[in-house]
């Protein structure tokens, strides 16, 4: 939506004492999009934070960073990888066929005492 349009769609939602459900969605979308927070996106337009925060209930939660989104992944083909927790809280993610030898020696350094990486 272009800036102007958004700007007259959300001044005349602004002076209206009630909102209907689409119209608060239409701010909450507005407010997504902004990537402001609530109190920073209220403060800019005059709407009280309050009331945004009682439209995203009402409409079930509504978007932004609270929420979070479904996102595909898909396997990549032969890219297995072995995972190890040391005792010191490193984790160690390695290609399959990473050579043992080279492993042994990273543990090593890593799990050696005083490292701290």
């Amino acid at each position: 939506m272009p800036r102007s349009l958004a700007r007259s769609v959300m001044g005349s939602i602004l002076v209206r004492r009630r909102w209907s459900a689409d119209e608060a969605r239409q701010v909450l979308d507005m407010l997504d999009s902004s990537g402001l927070s609530v109190g920073e996106f209220a403060a800019r337009t005059g709407v009280e934070a309050q009331r945004l925060h009682r439209w995203r209930r009402a409409l079930g939660g509504g978007g932004g960073a609270g929420t979070p989104a479904f996102v595909e992944i898909t396997p990549v083909a032969a890219a297995t990888s072995i995972e190890v927790v040391l005792r010191s809280g490193h984790v160690l993610r390695v290609r399959d066929g990473f050579g043992e030898e080279a492993l042994r020696r990273l543990v090593a350094v890593l799990e050696g005492p005083g490292t701290r990486c």
